[in-house]
């Protein structure tokens, strides 16, 4: 396990790149995104997110990441039980411009809290997004918003190099404390202390290796 404090300089800056763009944009509320989707002008089965005021597409799901997405929902419940709402690629109302929906966040169970409005960060206990392609996308914007909003833990379930990195201890600036697990190790939450999570059991199992005899 190793212990690393927030997220690199390069990753925030490469990834807030693709948020820059041309200087002159015209940003949306959150109120005026949820207006858009409700009178059908942004389909709900569209994969976009409102990422500080800007509508952004969503990567295509791989078969590894759809799996994993799967294997967390099943890891989470299982544990936690009424403990938490999981929800899965829904979205999260981070503040007046900006509602991702990440692909697993675990929240307060109380259904009634969410009649006129999506979870806030008061109501939620973990933001999970799972990444192949767009690591540096999820460490950096994605990583930094969470952080500014006071979501209290954030974990990327990192596909390429099969390990958790998990991020605490949110500021202004970013998560003050992340630590990354590999396949073979537990992690737990910070709402849920003393339940222990295996990483390996929200990965893709690692394909086995067919082998043929010889005639």
């Amino acid at each position: 396990m190793t212990v690393i404090q927030g997220t690199s300089a390069e990753d925030r800056a490469e990834s807030r790149a693709v948020l820059n763009g041309l200087p002159d944009q015209r940003l949306f509320t959150a109120e005026e995104y949820q207006h858009l989707a409700d009178i059908g002008v942004l389909n709900e089965d569209e994969r976009i997110e409102l990422i500080e005021g800007r509508i952004v597409q969503m990567p295509p799901k791989s078969v590894k990441h759809a799996l994993a997405t799967t294997r967390a929902n099943r890891c989470f419940g299982r544990l936690l039980g009424d403990r938490a709402a999981i929800r899965i690629q829904d979205p999260i109302l981070l503040n007046g411009f900006s509602e991702p929906e990440p692909d697993l966040a675990l929240v307060a169970p109380q259904e009634e809290l969410y009649l006129e409005h999506h979870p806030t960060p008061q109501d939620i206990f973990l933001v999970l997004e799972i990444a192949e392609s767009s690591l540096g996308y999820d460490r950096g914007v994605k990583c930094q918003l969470f952080a500014q909003n006071g979501i209290v833990q954030f974990c990327l379930l990192n596909l390429q190099d099969r390990e958790l990195e998990d991020y605490r201890e949110p500021s202004p600036h970013g998560y003050r404390k992340k630590q990354t697990y590999s396949e073979e190790e537990s992690f737990n939450l910070v709402a849920f202390p003393k339940t222990t999570f295996k990483v390996k059991d929200l990965l893709p199992p690692v394909k086995a290796t067919v082998k043929r005899r010889k005639k």
